[in-house]
């Protein structure tokens, strides 16, 4: 299972943390630190529970756990006093407070991940699937952007139908991702019309919503009228 949190994407099954196409080195145990509280977020667990997870078969010094935590927090750059991801409980525990999301890492078929929401980038349209969109110069990238200040892995949309939810993500580009005017450092929901610039391509994002189609306002209007 893949999740994503700020810059960052944890994947359980390879055991890597990366950050953008770039991976980060944890130790074993930080690793598990991060996964056992990515997976109970935003729960908070106590030093006991977390001591039982990451050394079932060893007594710790309690400040083995204390010392654990610092070395994550230096990794993914979070700071005690102003958290954007592990939360201390003073006299308690820690707690994942970020936002995080999971990536859907087989895709289903064709008919099945079209989804009625689109990117707009002048005359060219990209239709988005169910799942993580990456946007980049890669060619590979779910949306190419082949412009300048566009980072190879630069950005993505991740779009869940079963939730009904659009997220914007920085993958840790060079020259930032925006929404708005506001650079994107956590993810961000999306709505339609929302202006999205990627280096120096400026996008917008539509979402099909039926209810506010304009044929079907003309059919409820048609209704009013044959009334009168």
């Amino acid at each position: 299972m893949r999740t994503r949190f700020g810059p960052f994407t944890l994947d359980s099954e390879t055991r890597q943390l990366l950050r953008g196409d770039a991976e980060i080195h944890l130790s074993r145990k930080a690793f598990d630190l991060l996964s056992t509280l990515l997976a109970h977020r935003p729960k908070v667990m106590d030093k006991d529970e977390l001591h039982r997870a990451l050394w079932p078969d060893s007594h710790v010094d309690a400040a083995g756990l204390n010392v654990l935590i610092g070395d994550l927090r230096r990794t993914i750059g979070d700071d005690a006093k102003r958290p954007q991801f592990i939360r201390t409980v003073h006299g308690v525990g820690y707690a994942f407070c970020g936002e995080a999301a999971h990536i859907q890492e087989t895709p289903a078929p064709a008919p099945e991940t079209t989804t009625p929401c689109w990117l707009v980038w002048g005359d060219r349209t990209f239709r988005l699937s169910d799942g993580e969109n990456v946007i980049g110069r890669d060619p590979r990238c779910s949306i190419w952007l082949d412009a300048p200040r566009v980072s190879r892995r630069h950005a993505s949309i991740a779009i869940s139908l079963a939730q009904d939810t659009v997220f914007l993500y920085d993958l840790g580009s060079t020259n930032g991702t925006f929404l708005g005017r506001s650079r994107v450092s956590q993810p961000v929901a999306l709505s339609d019309g929302a202006d999205i610039k990627i280096g120096t391509v400026a996008l917008k994002f539509r979402r099909w919503i039926p209810e506010r189609a304009p044929h079907t306002r003309r059919i409820r209007q048609n209704a009013k009228d044959t009334k009168h």
